[in-house]
């Protein structure tokens, strides 16, 4: 795991170093005067980490005359795939579950003054699978049949980002804290106090990658396990508030 050097972003906000006297002039009578020596500042940091989640979603399509045997068509797809799937599932590890199922009719051109009518049907199912078990699911991906692949992505699993955003606020925290004491040094004033921090983080999710094959295509791949690659994504953590500079 390795850090990377964000430069820290720095923005002078409010910061009054004008004489008092000359700041209650411009204040109207019982206002509450403007806050003096005070500076905004904006730090981050990120950790660059291998996403360990694996998601596929498998998809089958049907289409005809008859709107009970698309759905009957659909639903013995789906089920011989999950049959398959559910081999392999496990809490944590595989995690199987359906995904859309629909159907919804197709019209013809409405003749000249005429209602659209009805010429057939299509439907469509899916299954999600996903899981830190990469392998498993990549060979599970060669062994179904009767749906293709739709979509591919990879995520970060809940335990990997909670333990790098730990660390990488920590830094953030960091970062901001001796930004603001340099900032305070450098206009004159032996320290600082804070106001108000806001801490946010957020992990870069490589999105689901739509995949397309004609039928000779995954006929081909039918006993293949998917080709996986991982790669790499950032979290980062941002810190942004205000100090109070202090004498």
């Amino acid at each position: 795991m390795q850090f990377k050097t964000t430069s820290a972003h720095v923005a002078l906000g409010v910061v009054a170093l004008a004489l008092a006297g000359a700041v209650q002039a411009q204040t109207a009578p019982g206002a509450i005067p403007p806050p003096s020596g005070v500076v905004n500042l904006t730090t981050s940091s990120s950790v660059e980490i291998t996403r360990d989640v694996l998601a596929v979603a498998f998809s089958v399509t049907r289409e005809g005359p008859d709107a009970q045997a698309v759905q009957s068509g659909l639903k013995q797809a789906l089920d011989a795939a999950l049959a398959e799937a559910r081999k392999i599932a496990k809490s944590g590890q595989v995690d199987v579950q359906t995904g859309n199922f629909s159907l919804y009719p197709r019209y013809t051109n409405p003749t000249k003054g005429g209602q659209p009518v009805i010429s057939g049907w299509q439907g469509t199912a899916e299954l999600l699978v996903q899981g830190k078990d990469i392998q498993a699911i990549a060979q599970l991906s060669g062994r179904i049949q009767t749906m293709t692949i739709a979509r591919v992505g990879y995520t970060l699993s809940r335990e990997a980002r909670e333990k790098v955003e730990a660390e990488v606020t920590a830094q953030a925290i960091a970062r901001w804290r001796a930004k603001a004491a340099q900032m305070a040094q450098q206009f004159g004033y032996s320290g600082y106090s804070v106001r108000e921090v806001n801490v946010a983080t957020n992990d870069f999710q490589q999105p689901p990658m739509p995949m397309q094959a004609r039928a000779a295509g995954m006929t081909a791949m039918a006993d293949a396990s998917l080709p996986t690659e991982a790669g790499k994504g950032d979290v980062t953590a941002t810190v942004s508030g205000s100090a109070q500079m202090t004498k």
